[in-house]
């Protein structure tokens, strides 16, 4: 475990292992090179014994290679829980004297640097000591709020933590298993589901096509064809095994498109799409790689941004829009689209971004969106008379009354539909049990992301639902542990600062992302040793930082939405003859929503790239 625990550290800014015995050993001869020398002085015993103050480690490398000979023998798909995500570790308490010996070295060295580079300073006469103890001051204190930081995210962090269990997958037992085709079925879905090969994923390659934001990504159900959606207004099929185009096609929307997904058993023919301009379009698509055409089946007063498939229909799927309405569509009907429901919490209407259905119980379905609580419905018996038609809500149990603008910006069931995942704006992630009774509160909670500036998406990684993963505002992708809620995975994704998109490949371990970059990056577990969440805890810091920021200034962004909101409406009243006139309402260009939301055209704080 002393690999394990050396690891861990680097959550506190500290480098690899490698490199800290290396620097030990480079001042372990360099200190033995002054005890060498001549002493010329008193002085010079002292300047060794400073030097030296770091004790030396001679043993590290070999401790170290002794500990990778025992994993590679062990041979588990956590590599001894490197890579495990916690502030307060064994590891780290056992060398804290260490650390803080090198962190007193390196705060030394920038206070000698200040020195230096102040006028009249490096030493000369005229450097006075009350500026050395006003510099010792400032230090101390830099010390202890960067110590009080770190219990603070130490006690918001650790409290709903688990320990990470034993590995679940061995690979050389599972690939001798294979050869002699014992449970070979089983090998590829525990190779998926194996934590050591989530620890090992890195950026394969990016798909270029598209010159906006891409905000939806969905594989076929084979996993041989990617489709993915843009601001362009267009959306590309992959071969993403070759990283080629093979089709190309104007989504035929108005506005950024939001959703393009692969309707089951329909030989990857039927591609169904829903866009900020409320519209949700069907595109038809032949085996010679050319789309025959797109159809409008159903209209939203708002923006669409999720589509729900049934698991086992090629002809049937429901749609959810900001103007609170969810649609079931059903392509073999003359008039496709069917209003199950308007989503209200007592007379007010609740507008949505996301909608899913449950996969195993396929006519219920979860909606989310303006408020804090999850809804079920089903479809057999929506009574909006009784309850409003909901059969069941969930809601964390200390955001029930809060006062905050909470909203949900993405949902998922997990594989088997027996868990519901979350996510909050401004807030965490939540996994709710879905056969708990009405108002049950969460089982889990993840942190650590940020989840503000679009509608960020979340998702399940693994074919059993054994991770999670969601996108950051810091443009980070972030998979936690499901069942202990511990970060395993922490990567770099987009540039330009926000990943919404994560679409795990349906049978393989492997994913792809997208975000506010016009590209899509494919991500596999081919890194040849597991992470070491190099940056995590600094990141972590600034995003936590930056939502208690913005939790402050809640009430002032509020009166600054109802001003512009009004302002907006006012400036953009016109008479009703002149909106109506000249207009076809059979026709998709005369489509006008006077009830859609106030968002539709973005507000002060608006994004204009929003995930699917």
């Amino acid at each position: 475990m002393a690999e394990a625990d050396g690891k861990s550290t680097l959550l506190n800014g500290g480098s690899e292992d490698k490199d800290t015995g290396e620097d030990q050993h480079k001042e372990e001869d360099a200190s033995g090179s002054k005890e060498g020398q001549t002493q010329s002085s008193q002085d010079a015993p002292k300047e060794t014994k400073e030097a030296s103050g770091d004790k030396p480690m001679p043993d590290v490398e070999g401790e170290t290679g002794a500990n990778r000979e025992g994993e590679d023998e062990e041979d588990t798909d956590s590599m001894d829980g490197s890579g495990l995500y916690s502030l307060t570790e064994d590891g780290e308490r056992e060398s804290e004297g260490g650390r803080r010996e090198r962190v007193k070295e390196k705060d030394g060295g920038k206070r000698a640097a200040r020195k230096r580079n102040r006028p009249g300073g490096g030493g000369t006469t005229n450097h006075s000591s009350s500026s050395d103890e006003d510099d010792d001051d400032e230090e101390d204190e830099e010390q202890k709020d960067e110590e009080d930081d770190d219990e603070a995210m130490e006690a918001w962090l650790g409290a709903e933590l688990r320990d990470l269990r034993g590995p679940i997958w061995r690979a050389v037992p599972s690939l001798r298993s294979r050869e002699i085709g014992r449970e070979s079925h089983q090998f590829v879905r525990r190779v998926c589901g194996a934590r050591g090969l989530v620890q090992r994923l890195e950026l394969q390659g990016r798909l270029e096509r598209h010159t906006g934001c891409v905000n939806t990504l969905h594989f076929n159900p084979s996993g041989t064809r990617l489709a993915s959606g843009s601001d362009d207004l267009r959306v590309v099929i992959w071969d993403w095994a070759v990283r080629r185009a093979e089709l190309e096609f104007d989504s035929g929307h108005k506005s950024n498109v939001f959703q393009a997904k692969f309707l089951p058993h329909s030989g990857d023919s039927t591609l169904a799409m829903c866009a900020r301009d409320g519209q949700i379009r069907v595109a038809e698509l032949s085996a010679t790689q050319r789309c025959k055409n797109t159809k409008r089946v159903a209209q939203h007063k708002g923006a669409a941004h999720k589509l729900a498939l049934e698991p086992d229909s090629p002809c049937s799927f429901l749609s959810a829009g900001e103007d609170a309405v969810v649609f079931g569509i059903d392509l073999r009907l003359d008039r496709p689209a069917n209003k199950l429901v308007v989503v209200k919490e007592g007379d007010k209407k609740v507008g949505l971004y996301t909608i899913f259905v449950n996969p195993a119980k396929t006519h219920h379905f979860a909606v989310g969106g303006r408020d804090q609580y999850v809804r079920i419905y089903d479809q057999r018996k929506i009574n909006e008379n009784d309850n409003n038609g909901v059969l069941k809500k969930f809601c964390p149990s200390h955001l029930v009354s809060s006062e905050s603008k909470t909203n949900i910006t993405c949902l998922v069931y997990s594989h088997d539909g027996t868990e519901l995942l979350a996510s909050y704006n401004d807030e965490d992630i939540y996994l709710f049990d879905s056969n708990h009774s009405d108002g049950a509160d969460y089982r889990r909670r993840y942190k650590g992301h940020r989840n503000n500036a679009t509608v960020k998406g979340v998702n399940f990684y693994g074919p059993s639902s054994e991770f999670v993963v969601s996108g950051s505002d810091c443009g980070h992708i972030y998979l936690w542990d499901k069942y202990s809620a511990r970060i395993v995975q922490f990567m770099e994704g987009d540039r330009g600062g926000v990943v919404n998109c994560l679409e795990p490949h349906p049978h393989l371990p492997g994913m792809a992302t997208s975000g506010l970059d016009h590209d899509i990056k494919l991500w596999a577990p081919t890194a040849e040793v597991p992470t070491g969440l190099k940056g995590l805890k600094e990141v972590m810091k600034k995003n936590k930082r930056e939502r208690d920021e913005d939790s402050m200034r809640h009430g002032d962004q509020y009166d600054t939405q109802l001003l512009w909101f009004l302002m907006r409406h006012m400036r953009n009243r016109r008479p009703p003859r002149a909106r109506r006139e000249g207009a076809d309402p059979d026709t998709d260009e005369s489509w006008s929503s006077p009830d859609s939301s106030d968002e539709e055209e973005g507000g002060p704080d608006h994004v204009q790239c929003m995930s699917s």
